[in-house]
């Protein structure tokens, strides 16, 4: 199963491949072939983007059990605190350790979700670049098939012209 990427890369060796136009730096290549390319991208995108989703679900389900591993850490927290509460230094000591703990798990949190979102951004921005970049390159292959149709129409209007003119 073909990514993006080779879908792309595919492209690239089409036109790499292609013909030259005599004269010209512009190239020849069949325009179904360059549909059939760009129609499987199109649908390969959505995969792309539900693996995407995905990334973030995950991030969320991460984020959820760290919330739930931070709220049981917490809960434990508190009962050896009301466990301890008769002697005052072991009451401080608990207090610190709860703190300590609380803190840990918001900063685990914290870095989980920021790691999860930057991934999910760098993958989103490489998916924009990538349709952006074939957007680009279909755009200026459609340009340079237009202008080659056009030479070669003028081509063969001034040729019909001539043996007209010879007759």
């Amino acid at each position: 199963m073909e990514t993006v990427e080779q879908l792309l890369a595919e492209l690239e060796q089409i036109l790499d491949e292609s013909r030259a136009v005599p004269f010209s730096n512009k190239v020849s290549v069949e325009k179904e072939t360059l549909y059939d390319i760009i129609s499987e991208i199109r649908m390969k995108l959505p995969n792309e983007l539900k693996q995407s989703k995905w990334v973030i679900e995950e991030r969320n389900k991460i984020l959820v059990d760290a919330q739930k591993e931070a709220d049981e850490l917490i809960k434990n927290a508190e009962e050896r605190m009301n466990r301890m509460v008769d002697d005052n230094e072991v009451t401080k000591l608990a207090y610190e350790q709860a703190a300590a703990i609380i803190d840990s798990a918001k900063k685990s949190a914290k870095e989980m979700r920021l790691g999860a979102v930057e991934y999910a951004e760098e993958i989103l921005a490489n998916v924009e670049n990538r349709v952006k970049e074939l957007k680009s390159v279909v755009y200026d292959e459609s340009i340079k098939t237009d202008e080659y149709f056009g030479q070669t129409l003028n081509v063969l209007a001034e040729n019909l012209q001539e043996l007209r003119m010879g007759k």
